[in-house]
C-alpha cells in the first residue's frame, strides 16, 4: 500500500529518542506512522497537510522509543519461578531438569502467554524466545510458543533448540527429556520450513538453536550450523556463561568455549550468544572480528551468581551487544525494561566503575543492539522513516520520574515508566499501562493451574 492511502497515526508534543546512528534526539517532536512504518520522524509539530489521519496522540509528558527488542528467553520458565533460588547455574539446572522434563503443550502455551505478556506490558515489541526442552509425547511445542506471539501480536523469533547429551552421556538432562540427534535435526529443519518469514516485515522467525556445549553432542553443534546456513537462518546458543562451563569445555574438549565454537562453526555475523560473562580478550576479539552477537543478561547473571559480562570492552571491540531478560526461573520479574537498569548498574560493578555504561549506551543495547543481534537492524531497532512501526511511549511526568529532567535517564535510571503506548507493525498492543491484545488476569490464572499441574506431577513421580 503507498504511504499516501495508508491509514496514519501521529505522535507529538514528546520527547523522542530515535536511537539512530547520530542518536537523534528531540526535546519535543513528532512521529508520524503510516500503515506498519514509520513515515517521518522530527522535531516540533507534524507536517500539514497530511491524509487519512485516524488517530492523532498529544504525547505531552512522555519519551517515544524504539521497541525494545528481546535477544535471549525461555518462556516455558514462567511456570517453575521461584524455585532453587540460592543456586549457581549447574546446581540450578539439576535442581529443575527432573520438572521441566514433564512440561506439556498445554503447559507451554500458558506459560509463553505469561512471558510475553509481562514482556508486551513493559515495552517490548520484539519477542524471542530459546526452547530447547522437548520430552517424549509432549505435543507441538513450538506451535503453541508461536501462536502464542502471534495472539499477543509481538514480532518474534523462536529459537529452536535441542539436547542431546542426557544423563547416561555425561550430561544434565534427564534421559527422556533429550532427543535424537536426527531428531533434533530433522524437527529443526521442519520448524523452520513451516515458520520462517525472512520478509521485511516478517512477524515470525526461526532460528537454529541447540542448547549448549554440555548439553549437546559436537555433532549437534556441526550439523546444527550446516543446517542453519543451508536453510538461511540465524544460530544461537549459549556460551561462557560460569566459570564451571570453562572448566567442562576444557576438559571435555581440550578447549575453551569460544575456541569450540569456532571449531564446530559457531562464530559468525549470522551467531548470537547468550551471557558470555567469561571472555577473556581473545575470545572478545574472536567476537568482533567474525561479527558474533551476544545477549546480555544481568539479572539472570547475578541471580545465578555467574559472573559479571565484559559489556564494555566487547562494545568497544565492535561486538554486537543486546539484552535478554532470559529464562523466568532465573529471572522471576519476566521484564525487560528492567535489564536498561540493571546491565547498566552491575557493570558499573566491573573494571570501569562509573565509565562503564551510560544511559543512553543502555537504551541502545535494549533497541538497536538487539535489532543487530537479531539481524534486524535494517527493519527494528531506531526511529527512522521507513522502518517498521515498534515504538514505545514512556510516561515520564509522573510520580516515579518527574524530578528527573532527561527523559532518557528517567526510564533507565529510574522506577519502571508506564507504558501509555505501545505500537508493533503500526497496530497497539498496550494502551495505558495495559495489554489490549489479551486479557492479563485470564493469562495470569491460565498460568497458575498450569503451574499446579506440572507440580502434581513431579510430585507424583
Amino acid at each position: 500500500m503507498a504511504a499516501s492511502a495508508a491509514a496514519r497515526t501521529i505522535i507529538e508534543n514528546c520527547a523522542i529518542a530515535t536511537v539512530d546512528a547520530n542518536d537523534t534526539e528531540y526535546a519535543s517532536g513528532y512521529v508520524v506512522v503510516a500503515g506498519n512504518r514509520i513515515e517521518s520522524v522530527g522535531a516540533g509539530t507534524a507536517p500539514e497537510g497530511l491524509e487519512n489521519v485516524v488517530r492523532r496522540i498529544d504525547g505531552a509528558g512522555h519519551l517515544v522509543t524504539p521497541g525494545l527488542v528481546n535477544t535471549h528467553h525461555h518462556f516455558y520458565q514462567w511456570i517453575t519461578r521461584g524455585m532453587a533460588t540460592d543456586h549457581n547455574l549447574f546446581n540450578w539446572l539439576v535442581a529443575l531438569y527432573p520438572t521441566w522434563a514433564r512440561i506439556d503443550e498445554p503447559m507451554v502455551k500458558a506459560a509463553a502467554q505469561g512471558s510475553l505478556a509481562m514482556m508486551a506490558r513493559g515495552g517490548v515489541t520484539t519477542a524471542m524466545d530459546h526452547h530447547y526442552v522437548f520430552p517424549k509425547g509432549s505435543g507441538d511445542l513450538s506451535g503453541a510458543v508461536i501462536g502464542a506471539a502471534s495472539d499477543m501480536g509481538v514480532r518474534f523469533t523462536l529459537a529452536r533448540g535441542s539436547m542431546d547429551r542426557s544423563e547416561k552421556d555425561g550430561g544434565l538432562p534427564p534421559d527422556f527429556a533429550v532427543e535424537t540427534l536426527e531428531g533434533a535435526l530433522a524437527a529443526t529443519e521442519e520448524t523452520v520450513k513451516k515458520h520462517h518469514d525472512a520478509s521485511f516485515d516478517a512477524m515470525t522467525q526461526v532460528a537454529v538453536a541447540p542448547c549448549s556445549p554440555f548439553s549437546v553432542s559436537t555433532q549437534l553443534m556441526k550439523q546444527g550450523a550446516e543446517l542453519a546456513r543451508r536453510l538461511g537462518v540465524r544460530l544461537h546458543t549459549h556460551g561462557s556463561e560460569t566459570v564451571e562451563e570453562e572448566q567442562f569445555c576444557k576438559e571435555l574438549f581440550g578447549m575453551g568455549p569460544t575456541e569450540y565454537f569456532e571449531s564446530t562453526g559457531w562464530l559468525g555475523s549470522d551467531v548470537w550468544m547468550a551471557h558470555c560473562v567469561h571472555m577473556n580478550d581473545s575470545d572478545i576479539a574472536a567476537f568482533a572480528r567474525t561479527g558474533t552477537g551476544v545477549a546480555h543478561c544481568p539479572s539472570s547473571n547475578a541471580r545465578l551468581a555467574a559472573g559479571i559480562a565484559r559489556v564494555p570492552d566487547m562494545l568497544k571491540a565492535g561486538v554486537p551487544v543486546g539484552l535478554g531478560v532470559d529464562g523466568t526461573a532465573s529471572n522471576e520479574s519476566g521484564e525487560l525494561h528492567t535489564e536498561l537498569r540493571n546491565a547498566l548498574l552491575i557493570n558499573r560493578l566491573g573494571a570501569h566503575r562509573e565509565a562503564a555504561l551510560n544511559a543512553r549506551q543502555a537504551l541502545r543495547l535494549g533497541t538497536y543492539g538487539g535489532a543487530q543481534v537479531l539481524g534486524r537492524a535494517d527493519q527494528i531497532g531506531s526511529l527512522e522513516a521507513g522502518k517498521l512501526a515498534d515504538l514505545v511511549m514512556w510516561k515520564v511526568d509522573g510520580l516515579g520520574h518527574s524530578t528527573i529532567a532527561d527523559p532518557v535517564t528517567a526510564i533507565v535510571f529510574g522506577a519502571a515508566a508506564p507504558v501509555t503506548l505501545s505500537l508493533v507493525n503500526g497496530k497497539p498492543v498496550v494502551e495505558d499501562n495495559h495489554l489490549v491484545t489479551a486479557d492479563e488476569d485470564a493469562i495470569a490464572r491460565a498460568a497458575r493451574t498450569e503451574a499446579q499441574r506440572l507440580a502434581r506431577i513431579v510430585a507424583q513421580g
